[in-house]
């Protein structure tokens, strides 16, 4: 068993550089996807401060079906184009909002999120779904979260097997 342990680091390119050696670790040799997004998800909810959602939603008969996540209940369903995570998944691009109350037609699945960061999961070009951070707090992610989220998700591409009904 993979142990993971909450460690003060002394800058975010360590805490991210664990965060991946850990999630590459849990993921490289397990088959079963929805083990591997369950584990993904809960290594940024163990390691990442300041977060009070982390977790998937998965493209299906074109729209965002919750997937694994760690946090409150959330919306089960979200259109392309609706909201932070129906945007990026839309766009196939990274949504980094500092202030979810000033993103046009966002969602508030919690109402004590306060800003998010969504990262589309594409495999070749297909959408496979989006990988969504929120947290209370205003200005919690900027680039250097994106950067490394997005090699987080790039891994995630690289040892998951999804199914055909996402790919």
């Amino acid at each position: 068993m993979n142990n993971i342990e909450k460690i003060n680091f002394e800058s975010e390119d360590k805490l991210y550089s664990y965060i991946n050696l850990k999630l590459t670790a849990l993921i490289c040799d397990e088959p079963d996807w929805l083990a591997n997004l369950s584990n993904a998800g809960a290594v940024l909810w163990l390691l990442l401060d300041n977060i009070n959602w982390a977790g998937f939603y998965l493209y299906k008969n074109d729209e965002l079906v919750l997937g694994p996540f760690q946090g409150k209940p959330a919306c089960t369903h979200i259109k392309l184009g609706k909201g932070v995570c129906g945007t990026a998944a839309d766009k196939k691009e990274t949504q980094l909002v500092k202030n979810v109350h000033e993103f046009p037609g966002h969602i508030a699945c919690d109402s004590n999120s306060n800003s998010e960061i969504v990262i589309p999961i594409v495999k070749g070009s297909r959408l496979v779904g989006v990988l969504d951070i929120d947290s209370p707090v205003i200005n919690r992610f900027n680039e250097n979260d994106r950067r490394y989220l997005e090699k987080f998700v790039s891994l995630i591409v690289k040892y998951v097997d999804f199914p055909e009904s996402f790919v």
